[in-house]
């Protein structure tokens, strides 16, 4: 009796554990980038997530380097303690840089040249030989591996065969749909979520989420983290980044 009252108790505080928020600095890194000097600083920004109690930084280092450049990269591994999410395309240029900074982990993504913003997830299949490869070198290093994917059950059932630690859903969709269409990709992401939970991979979600969608996305129990970058900096205008980010945390409070 003892023992099954021990269990109970530790699923039921397994379900209503507490969500992670990561922080996505890279649109303080736009502003700053508009007039090409040095402010705002998005290393002061991830400084006061950190304070803000946030869970992680996350920071997207493009080819065109129009957000984060490389040194703010090397800037941030010496004053951040929090975890640092390294999102990147999977090209060669991308795992040397990788490799040599070590962050705690790296979200492989999908990345066009003149697209405004991630338009969706990575396909697994078609660049499996190449995503192999790569994770098997970061993996000697210690680094664990993100792959930001669409909601699609084809795409999870690869991402345990790349034996990815984690997998990103692509919340986009759901963010911009209404209704019953938000509903339906409500269900989808909750399928996949569930899916991927029960192959072993860690459940993460981003991608144009505001209080109200991630309050929604959140309800999802096997989705341990949420990163969040665009809305969170745009609040911050407003209300300041501590005030946005605790705003988020009441959000998605389970």
């Amino acid at each position: 009796m003892k023992k099954n009252s021990i269990t109970k108790t530790t699923l039921q505080k397994k379900k209503n554990s507490p969500i992670r928020l990561g922080v996505n600095i890279d649109h303080i890194a736009t502003i700053r980038n508009a007039r090409g000097g040095i402010h705002p600083s998005p290393i002061t920004g991830a400084i006061l997530a950190q304070k803000a109690k946030a869970d992680g930084i996350t920071l997207h280092l493009r080819e065109d380097r129009r957000h984060i450049r490389d040194e703010d990269l090397i800037e941030l591994k010496k004053v951040i303690s929090l975890p640092i999410n390294l999102e990147m395309a999977p090209t060669q240029e991308m795992l040397a840089i990788a490799l040599k900074t070590k962050p705690h982990a790296v979200c492989i993504v999908p990345e066009k040249r003149k697209e405004i913003t991630t338009e969706g997830g990575l396909d697994l299949i078609k660049n499996f030989s190449t995503l192999e490869k790569m994770i098997k070198k970061l993996r000697k290093q210690k680094i664990r591996i993100s792959l930001f994917i669409d909601a699609n059950e084809s795409q999870i059932k690869c991402a345990k065969k790349l034996q990815a630690d984690i997998v990103e859903i692509h919340t986009g969709e759901f963010c911009k749909a209404k209704g019953i269409k938000q509903q339906n990709e409500f269900l989808k992401i909750k399928k996949c979520i569930e899916l991927a939970s029960s192959l072993g991979l860690e459940c993460h979600a981003g991608h144009g989420l505001d209080y109200q969608t991630a309050k929604k996305i959140a309800k999802i129990q096997q989705i341990v983290e949420l990163n969040i970058g665009h809305f969170l900096i745009g609040e911050a205008i407003f209300i300041g980044l501590k005030s946005a980010i605790n705003k988020m945390r009441k959000a998605i409070k389970r």
